[in-house]
């Protein structure tokens, strides 16, 4: 059963929210029963599909286990070499799971939300390192791994901000607040997937893409997919977040009006705003950090664009291991460091004052951009 995938599950979230809800509105929380309940919707997604509930299930077990030993190991030492290892083996599966169309006709590996969970057990393992997360039960894993509101598509949260909200007691009224934004988020996730996303599908994109080799019928399908992008998973991610907000936990958004971006680095600061981030924090800015360390290389710019091109080939590379991933990863990384020359050089100069006009065609270009890069995403630039 595909999460937010129709009215049954939503009716289904209904019944067994509601006495969540009923205990929230008079200031109490229902932990074990929101827990079991979380864990057997994620078990629902597997229905009919035995071998990738058996390798869910061994997963957790695995990763679970990762977190375990490097704590333990990390209380008295810090090996470089056991931090590495301990992060590859937790990447190990995720990775096979990319390369296996390649290797075989048949899956073997993965589920549905591997990427985002995996990228939970870095987030921790990191953290652990650095000495900001020094003591986690198995339970406190396994509630923060196995979040079911966010656990097929994100948006990604991070351990401490999750483990605060769940630790948190209510004060009077608040839950009342929670459960009325929960009730607008759900509703904008209605509007936006199930009726502008749906359009866009089945009456443009849909006849668009028979006569897509005609340039005008590209460039019509290059805005469309873009919005249509946008709004179905801008909807998924307002489903999760008032799911998630039912339950006393305040999931970060995922999306803040990218389309009125004035620069590709402020629309990266706009879409998928968690995924993005967790990948600054914890693939950038590590790898600047790395390089700076070691001194193999001095110019602070040069390593910066090194960064960015590896960050956004990574990027690419995630979403799949088709060459349209890695051109629109490579894309955005052109991009980001374009613009990080160019405005470099304007405050330099002072060539261009800010203005609403200024504003305005910085929004349009920037617009044009991301739809192209969308439309390289989406395979059928060619």
């Amino acid at each position: 059963m595909t999460p937010y995938g129709n009215l049954l599950y939503f009716l289904m979230l209904a019944v067994l929210f509601l006495p969540i809800v009923i205990y929230g509105l008079k200031g109490k929380k229902l932990p074990i029963y929101s827990t079991i309940v979380g864990w057997a919707l994620i078990i629902l997604i597997f229905v009919n599909q035995t071998t990738q509930l058996i390798f869910f299930l061994c997963f957790t077990v695995f990763q679970l286990g990762l977190v375990l030993f490097y704590q333990k190991y990390r209380v008295h030492k810090n090996q470089s070499v056991t931090f590495y290892s301990v992060i590859l083996l937790a990447l190990l599966p995720l990775i096979l799971t990319k390369i296996q169309p390649y290797l075989f006709s048949f899956t073997l590996f993965g589920f549905l939300g591997i990427s985002y969970v995996t990228f939970k057990t870095v987030q921790i393992l990191i953290e652990m390192r650095d000495g900001q997360i020094k003591d986690m039960t198995p339970l406190q894993f396994l509630r923060f791994f196995l979040f079911f509101p966010t656990f097929t598509s994100g948006p990604i949260d991070r351990f401490r901000r999750f483990e605060k909200d769940v630790e948190k007691h209510y004060v009077e009224g608040e839950y009342k607040e929670l459960l009325y934004t929960a009730i607008q988020l759900i509703f904008r996730g209605f509007f936006y997937k199930y009726i502008i996303a749906h359009i866009l599908d089945v009456y443009v994109i849909s006849n668009v893409y028979l006569n897509e080799n005609l340039f005008i019928y590209k460039l019509i399908y290059m805005y469309a997919y873009s919005f249509y992008l946008f709004f179905d998973f801008a909807g998924y991610s307002a489903f999760a977040i008032g799911v998630s907000y039912l339950l006393g936990i305040k999931t970060p958004p995922n999306f803040n009006k990218p389309f009125l971006s004035k620069n590709i680095k402020d629309f990266w600061n706009r879409w998928h705003m968690t995924l993005s981030f967790w990948f600054r924090d914890y693939v950038f800015m590590r790898l600047v950090f790395l390089i700076r360390k070691k001194k193999w290389i001095q110019n602070r710019y040069t390593i910066s664009y090194i960064g960015y091109l590896s960050l956004f080939l990574l990027m690419g590379i995630w979403h799949g291991l088709a060459l349209h991933y890695i051109v629109y990863g490579l894309y955005q990384a052109v991009l980001i460091i374009s613009y990080d020359l160019y405005e470099r050089k304007i405050k330099s100069k002072k060539w261009i004052k800010s203005s609403v006009f200024t504003d305005a065609l910085a929004i349009l270009i920037t617009f044009h951009f991301i739809c192209f890069g969308f439309l390289i995403f989406s395979g059928r630039l060619f």
